[in-house]
């Protein structure tokens, strides 16, 4: 679960700072822009609840993705102040990389991978794509271990390591051109609805369902498209191989 709160669980601003890992400080000035709602006062003192706690953390999550700050002040304040739990849990759910987790492993680790001598430019090249990280001393972070393993599978088969770098790219553009068209489409089928109705609290769950249910579709569309081209256009290829070879002997 996002935070270890229960629903009826009251905190001081240092307790839900620490809890949100973030500053006294950023927390006042959170509150300030209006992003998380005033605590209940006792005395001088403010108590906050699980809900402030997951707004705060559905704030830093967005800005650790790379959202600037008044995107996420535009998004926080168009969405209910009880979605944010909700919201965390859909994050949840897209973070999974089907029991994927990132690998940390010695420079010539990864070299073995793809049966290679170690080559610190093709690293950097790999750094490039963010597809691995480096760490202190002489260890990389696979960010993308199956694409990463997968590309060392490949160069293992006798591709140039450049050749398949030199592929990630290309196939990052035209599947992100791809995932964009299908979000679009399921926003404006299954999820505007939801939007424009407010975020009804007793439709969560179907659509928290949804989206689980839609990652592995999409996935198995894209694999079974993919094979049916690559099968043509290897058939294609060899055919074109073998009429050129005939031409050449005639």
């Amino acid at each position: 679960m996002p935070d270890e709160a229960t629903p009826a669980e009251e905190f001081t601003v240092d307790e839900l700072a620490s809890r949100a890992q973030m500053t006294v400080r950023n927390v006042r000035a959170y509150a300030g822009r209006g992003l998380i709602e005033p605590p209940r006062l006792a005395g001088r003192t403010g108590y906050y609840n699980r809900e402030h706690l997951q707004r705060l953390q559905l704030i830093r999550q967005l800005l650790e993705r790379g959202f600037t700050l008044a995107a996420v002040e535009k998004a926080i304040q168009g969405t209910p102040h009880n979605a944010a739990g909700h919201t965390l849990d859909l994050m949840t759910i897209l973070d999974l990389p089907d029991e994927e987790e990132a690998e940390i492993m010695p420079r010539e680790d990864l070299a073995a991978l793809a049966g290679v001598e170690r080559d610190d430019a093709l690293i950097e090249s790999l750094v490039g794509l963010r597809l691995v990280e480096k760490l202190d001393g002489d260890r990389v972070r696979l960010v993308e271990p199956a694409v990463v393993r997968a590309g060392a599978a490949a160069v293992t088969m006798g591709l140039a390591p450049e050749t398949v770098i030199g592929l990630f790219p290309i196939l990052q553009e035209h599947l992100r051109s791809i995932t964009d068209t299908f979000v679009r489409e399921v926003v404006a089928e299954l999820i505007q609805p939801f939007i424009d109705a407010g975020f009804p609290e007793d439709e969560w769950e179907r659509i928290l369902a949804l989206v689980d249910g839609l990652l592995p579709i999409a996935s198995q569309v894209t694999l079974g498209i993919f094979r049916s081209e690559f099968r043509q256009s290897i058939e294609a290829e060899i055919g074109e191989q073998i009429t050129g070879l005939g031409s050449q002997r005639s």
